[in-house]
């Protein structure tokens, strides 16, 4: 358990570490008894339940003024946001 608090940056108490212990060795028997079910003839997947996705239509909508879009940015240059250069 101390090898898996370290790896997980997590500092736990000795009897956080007991509790720890325990509940992973219930999460790995748990894990043993689906490992024996056959599952040859079950088809992967990612999401068990029927999901689609809610999207709504593009709309086309009033642009942000031009001044208002460097309104904030830390350097200008008249149309332009100067930024620093990447490569000498």
């Amino acid at each position: 358990m101390d090898h898996l608090a370290l790896l997980a940056r997590l500092g736990l108490t000795d009897e956080e570490k007991d509790r720890m212990a325990s509940q992973l060795g219930d999460i790995l028997q748990h894990m043993e008894r689906l490992n024996q079910l056959d599952t040859e003839h079950i088809p992967p997947t990612a999401q068990v339940i029927e999901a689609t996705n809610v999207l709504r239509d593009d709309v086309v909508g009033e642009c942000l003024p031009h001044d208002k879009a460097l309104a904030n940015a830390p350097r200008v240059e008249e149309p332009f946001v100067r930024v620093l250069p990447i490569l000498e």
